[in-house]
């Protein structure tokens, strides 16, 4: 039996979504920024209509608003980073991996500039914002983060400059 490619199954799920919905001006696995929450989750107004709240597959950036307020070292840098990687208003395209929501509901995407091509995850690891951060079974890109996050730790990028790594308090 043939496999359909699961990008392939989300357009459609996303498009049938949307159906009788007049926000559909393109492709379905496309939307707008809308908000960065953080340097790992952001909102997105699919094409389809729905606005997502979406979290990066494989990577962790430092918190600015955990559980009990915990803030974490380099936390508004990695937001802010964000920022400027995704203006509000940028146009992205999401692909999903194996699992597409978390228990939170929120969905888990890799995230790519539409005008450039970028993968926002990667670059988000590979300039020391991020550390990897695998929960199987979204592992398409595992090796890739980890590569990245090991290359801005032996340059001493971002947060393993200016906090010796990953989940450091504030």
């Amino acid at each position: 039996m043939r496999r359909i490619p699961r990008l392939i199954v989300f357009a459609f799920a996303l498009a049938l979504a949307g159906c009788g919905d007049s926000a559909t001006d393109g492709p379905p696995d496309e939307g707008r920024v809308t908000n960065i929450t953080d340097g790992d989750t952001i909102r997105v107004q699919l094409n389809t209509g729905p606005e997502e709240k979406v979290r990066l597959i494989g990577i962790d950036t430092p918190e600015v608003h955990g559980r009990g307020g915990l803030r974490e070292c380099f936390g508004k840098e990695a937001s802010a980073e964000m920022g400027r990687l995704l203006p509000l208003d940028t146009t992205v395209r999401l692909e999903i991996d194996a699992e597409p929501r978390d228990r939170y509901g929120r969905l888990l995407a890799y995230v790519y500039r539409v005008d450039d091509d970028l993968h926002v995850n990667l670059e988000m690891a590979r300039r020391g914002f991020a550390a990897p951060l695998t929960i199987p079974p979204n592992v398409a890109f595992a090796d890739a983060f980890v590569e990245a996050a090991a290359e801005a730790r032996d340059a001493s990028r971002g947060l393993w400059s200016a906090c010796g790594g990953p989940d450091k308090p504030l």
